[in-house]
C-alpha cells in the first residue's frame, strides 16, 4: 500500500510539473476566447491530457525499443517546441493586431490545426519522461501516464477558467497577451527553463 500511495504521488508530482507548460497556454486560450463554451474547454483540456498522457508512453517504448534514435532526436526536442508556440503565438499576436485596427471581427477560438501544435509543443518535452519510467512495466507506465493526463486536464482547465475571466477583463488587447505569453513560453523551452 505504501509503495502505490508514493507511486500515485511521484506520477501525480510528474504530472504538475509536466502540465505547467499546458496551464500557460490554457490560459492564453482562455484570454484569447473568454466567451468560450464548457464544451470547448474540454475539448482544449482534454487535448493536452491526451497528449501529457501519449508522450511518456512513446519516451518509455523509445527506450524499451530504439533508444538510441530518440537519444538523437532529444536535442531537437527544444529547438520543436519553441517554432511551434512561437509560430501560435505569433499568430496571435497578428490576429490580435489585426481586430484592433478594426479591419475585422476575429473569433479568438483556437482552430483545430493550432491546438494539435500546441498539444505536440507543451507535451514534446514530457517524451523524455519515458527514460525516467523506463524502470516500469508497461501497465505501470500506462498508469502513470494515466495519472499525468489526470493532473494536465485538472490543471488546463483551471488556465482555460483563469483566462477566460481575464480575457473579458482585457478584451481587445487578450490575444496580444495570449501571443505574447506563447512566445515567451517558446523561448523558456528552447533556453532549458
Amino acid at each position: 500500500m505504501e509503495n502505490l500511495m508514493g507511486f500515485i504521488v511521484n506520477a501525480a508530482l510528474l504530472g504538475v510539473g509536466l502540465a505547467m507548460d499546458a496551464f500557460s497556454v490554457s490560459l492564453a486560450n482562455g484570454l484569447n476566447d473568454p466567451r468560450m463554451s464548457r464544451k470547448r474547454m474540454c475539448l482544449i483540456a482534454g487535448t493536452f491530457a491526451g497528449f501529457q498522457f501519449l508522450m511518456p508512453m512513446v519516451g518509455w517504448f523509445c527506450v524499451h525499443t530504439v533508444v538510441t534514435y530518440f537519444n538523437a532526436f532529444r536535442t531537437l526536442i527544444p529547438w520543436i517546441a519553441m517554432i511551434l508556440l512561437g509560430y501560435i503565438g505569433g499568430k496571435m499576436i497578428l490576429e490580435g493586431l489585426h481586430a484592433a485596427s478594426g479591419s475585422e471581427e476575429t473569433s479568438g477560438r483556437v482552430s483545430g490545426k493550432d491546438l494539435i501544435l500546441q498539444g505536440i509543443a507543451t507535451s514534446i518535452d514530457a517524451l523524455s519522461v519515458g527514460f525516467t519510467i523506463a524502470e516500469y512495466n508497461a501497465a505501470s507506465a500506462f498508469f502513470a501516464s494515466l495519472i499525468i493526463a489526470v493532473v494536465t486536464f485538472v490543471i488546463c482547465i483551471a488556465g482555460l477558467l483563469i483566462g477566460r475571466k481575464a480575457g473579458t477583463a482585457l478584451s481587445g488587447k487578450a490575444s496580444i497577451f495570449g501571443g505574447v505569453i506563447l512566445i515567451v513560453i517558446g523561448i523558456r523551452i528552447f533556453l532549458g527553463r
